[in-house]
């Protein structure tokens, strides 16, 4: 493993997020050209003062609309990709999910009880219970896992995860049927979005997505040494449990705090990761910080897939991914399978 990040793919990754991040401000039913954007933004820089042509309204659709959707969709798609790195080095295993250890169906529960019990539009009130939810999700998890007994604790986490996750889910069914005519909304936020974003979301978010970026990242050469094992880890002087305790927190915070605000965007956290590790090394060092800026820019271009290919119309971002994700992770599958058989 290629241990230290270098300088080129670090550069590529910024380009191509920043390429992403520029066209989502471009594509919109109002055509606002490239180079009054880029004159807009640079007269929000303290002491720059530069002349953007744009309208009251162009200036709203650019600040309120656009530049919040960016935001959000490179925050998002972020937080799954480095979640799901950090699942992956937990576990040991490249098909990890952030929504391994019940995090998406916790999140659906507390998302469709909001949506089912309190009339009308709830406000901030689904992002803060799917939050909630995908926190307890993954406590119910845990705790069942280590209830379960020491052996293999990485195996023993996943068939936890699993259990939970079919729990919630039969939870979540019947919560949907006891309220059928708010299935639409339901199911609107579980196919995934970040069209509703907006200045507040991000505030609320940003410090949750903060912490969680730092502590996974810092934990970079540590996972490095845990995918030796644990008794050569232990060797070393690293103490394995405490490692996976706070990478699965941190990464599930990462994962509650996306979920809260998108919906359910599957297969993120597994199309980037793997591609990081296939074009710049497979040491954690690399791939967390790669997978970071990678994330955000593969969410960024599935938004404007999203976007544009119903236009005027939208397909749920959820959808987008699963069309890229699918057949990914069969590849993903069939290429560890042939590692195992040779």
């Amino acid at each position: 493993m290629r241990g230290r990040l270098r300088p080129l793919p670090l550069v590529v990754a910024l380009v191509l997020l920043a390429a992403t991040l520029l066209a989502g401000l471009v594509v919109g039913a109002a055509g606002l050209p490239v180079s009054g954007i880029l004159a807009a933004l640079a007269d929000k820089v303290p002491f720059v003062h530069v002349d953007s042509g744009f309208s009251v309204v162009d200036e709203n659709v650019l600040f309120q609309l656009r530049v919040p959707r960016v935001l959000m969709a490179a925050l998002v798609g972020g937080m799954l990709s480095m979640a799901g790195a950090g699942y992956q080095g937990v576990f040991r295993n490249p098909l990890a999910d952030p929504y391994l250890l019940g995090a998406a169906a916790g999140a659906g529960v507390g998302a469709t009880l909001v949506i089912v019990v309190v009339p009308g539009d709830p406000g901030y009130g689904v992002p803060l219970a799917a939050f909630a939810g995908a926190l307890l999700g993954v406590a119910m998890a845990y705790a069942l896992g280590s209830a379960a007994g020491r052996g293999n604790r990485a195996a023993t986490l996943v068939l936890a995860g699993v259990a939970v996750s079919s729990f919630l889910s039969a939870v979540q069914t019947f919560m949907q049927q006891v309220k059928a005519e708010e299935l639409q909304r339901i199911y609107s936020w579980i196919l995934g979005g970040v069209g509703s974003a907006d200045w507040h979301q991000l505030a609320l978010v940003a410090p949750y997505s903060l912490v969680s970026t730092v502590v996974l990242l810092a934990h970079g050469r540590l996972l490095d040494v845990l995918s030796v094992g644990d008794e050569e880890a232990a060797s070393l002087g690293l103490s394995a449990a405490r490692v996976r305790l706070t990478v699965l927190l941190a990464a599930s915070l990462a994962t509650a705090t996306a979920v809260a605000v998108s919906g359910l965007i599957g297969f993120v956290g597994i199309v980037v990761p793997h591609a990081v590790r296939r074009l710049a090394g497979g040491s954690y060092r690399v791939v967390l910080p790669l997978s970071l800026l990678g994330g955000a820019a593969f969410l960024e271009l599935a938004d404007l897939v999203a976007r544009t290919v119903i236009a005027p119309g939208e397909l749920p971002l959820g959808v987008v991914t699963a069309f890229v994700g699918g057949p990914f992770f069969v590849a993903v599958l069939r290429a560890s399978r042939r590692q195992v058989e040779t």
